[in-house]
């Protein structure tokens, strides 16, 4: 995808700090929500309302909303990304640092390449690859591990699991995007998955019985704002500079958030939300990134990786 160097560099700069800061803010957001709302309904609270903006704003434009066909493709995908991946993220980071999630979820690049080799076979499992995920992995590890001696306190295992899996799930939806029949508008696509993921999210809080634990009246005005902020700035707003930084800059450069994300996060998580920032935070943070800049930076058999990571992953990034 070529540049289009018409576009004024301000809003360029403008766009890449949206996506960068505020997609990676977000997962402290996330983590201040979950202190007082049941995770999955907290999820479902931000999609519903996020994709009804979407959706509601594109067919006042006159965009068709999408066929039977595609309803049930937006459906399939929600299971995966918004219930999976998202409802295991909000659940997570009730028992794991917004940081170090962030940085878990930093995986996702890794499982997309396994992705590529076991479903879509556009990738081939070379040396250098298979290196990278063997990095990343031992990214995770350190932050999990209770036997290296590297200070601070290993981040809880189910949480980290559940991370794992979030970060498969994408994976494995990213590589059934480009199998499924969807709408050709992105922004139209993104909005009616996100709808789909709110029902189905909140159908899963339902039934785990979050409904009873939820009390509108006792929720402090600090949770209402970080839910405003993700349906807001996380959910609309980023997403609108994502989508136009797609028709505007390369996949590479727009991938970039993948790596810049986490740090953000980690940062974010230790100046504001009082969370560790030690040896252990750092090696581990270092692994994962160095991963995920290999990956997104090989030159595979048929598409660059990160124009998978980036085409594939629309919805937003990882939060």
């Amino acid at each position: 995808m070529e540049t289009q160097t018409s576009s004024p560099a301000w809003k360029t700069l403008l766009a890449f700090a949206i996506i960068y800061f505020v997609w990676g803010s977000t997962f402290l957001a996330i983590r201040v929500g979950v202190r007082e709302v049941p995770p999955f309904l907290l999820a479902a609270m931000r999609f519903l309302a996020a994709g009804l903006v979407l959706y509601c704003w594109m067919t006042a434009r006159g965009e068709r909303s999408p066929s039977g066909r595609q309803w049930m493709s937006a459906f399939l995908l929600a299971i995966l990304i918004f219930v999976l991946d998202y409802g295991l993220l909000f659940w997570a980071e009730q028992r794991v640092p917004s940081g170090m999630a962030a940085v878990i979820m930093a995986t996702i690049p890794a499982f997309m390449a396994l992705s590529e080799i076991i479903l879509l076979r556009t990738q081939k499992l070379t040396a250098r690859l298979a290196l990278a995920l063997l990095i990343g992995l031992g990214g995770v590890a350190v932050l999990m591990s209770r036997s290296l001696s590297l200070g601070g306190q290993p981040i809880d295992s189910a949480g980290a699991v559940a991370l794992i899996v979030a970060s498969i799930g994408w994976s494995v939806a990213a590589a059934l995007t480009r199998k499924l029949p969807l709408p050709t508008s992105k922004v139209m696509s993104s909005g009616a998955q996100m709808l789909a993921g709110g029902v189905l999210l909140t159908l899963t809080s339902a039934a785990l019985g979050e409904f009873r634990h939820f009390h509108p009246g006792a929720v402090s005005r600090a949770t209402w704002l970080s839910l405003s902020y993700l349906i807001v700035a996380g959910s609309i707003i980023a997403f609108t500079a994502y989508v136009w930084l797609i028709d505007h800059e390369s996949p590479t450069k727009v991938g970039t958030y993948a790596y810049v994300n986490p740090v953000v996060a980690v940062l974010l998580g230790y100046f504001l939300g009082g969370e560790g920032l030690g040896l252990r935070t750092i090696l581990g943070t270092l692994f994962v990134l160095t991963s995920v800049v290999v990956i997104t930076t090989m030159q595979p058999v048929k598409k660059p990786i990160a124009t998978f990571a980036v085409e594939d992953t629309r919805n937003f990034l990882k939060n």
